[in-house]
């Protein structure tokens, strides 16, 4: 069995004028199937952007610790194999939510991912919560390819000034956007007057610009 096992049959979420790929891994806590994820691949079709989510071993195997690095960065790595034999056709970004997006970008700094032309992290855990840090993005620099780091405000994970500090010493390679007030999984106060979809659009809207510079 290869390292993705039976996410060989995730989730391929692929619009009709789709003009790119993304490898969309899931959060630490919630797998594949998690609302948010369904939501950002609706949304992220509707910019013309498909989608294929997979789940890393320990979350198929119904653990709740999740995968070694090393298991969890061959995971990513077979699942971009499977996503260009799905869609072959179709340029290659991958990343994904939290630990996702961080096991992505950990792979690709240890070899280049095929195929894969620019990294997009939903809401990078830069540090623990109420344990402020940089020591996860220190694999950062030897990412070579674009990477877009969609984070909000308000994220426990990620202490604002922080993630600005690391994002600016990546230079030109590094993008960062922020969802005002947003949380860890961009939720919003109400007093914002955005709604989940809000957010979503304002997020698939985001990784389409910035998909067409790279």
């Amino acid at each position: 069995m290869s390292a993705l096992g039976k996410t060989e049959e995730g989730l391929l979420v692929r619009p009709h004028d789709a003009r790119l790929l993304y490898v969309l891994a899931h959060g630490a806590g919630a797998g594949m199937r998690h609302h948010f994820l369904a939501q950002a691949a609706d949304g992220f079709a509707g910019r013309g952007i498909a989608t294929y989510r997979y789940e890393f071993p320990y979350m198929q195997a119904g653990k709740n610790r999740p995968d070694s690095p090393g298991v969890a960065e061959a995971a990513v790595r077979a699942a971009v194999l499977v996503a260009a034999h799905r869609a072959p056709e179709l340029p290659l970004i991958a990343g994904g939510k939290s630990f996702g997006g961080r096991m992505t970008s950990q792979a690709q700094a240890h070899e280049p991912l095929p195929g894969v032309r620019g990294l997009v992290f939903l809401g990078f855990p830069l540090h623990a919560p109420g344990r402020p840090g940089t020591a996860r993005a220190e694999h950062l620099t030897s990412v070579d390819v674009p990477m877009l780091f969609l984070q909000g405000t308000r994220d426990e994970f990620a202490q604002l000034d922080l993630l600005q500090g690391v994002v600016k010493g990546l230079g030109d390679r590094a993008t960062l956007h922020l969802i005002e007030e947003g949380d860890h999984s961009f939720k919003v106060p109400k007093r914002t007057g955005k709604t989940e979809g809000d957010v979503m659009n304002e997020l698939a809207e985001t990784v389409q610009q910035w998909a067409a510079r790279i």
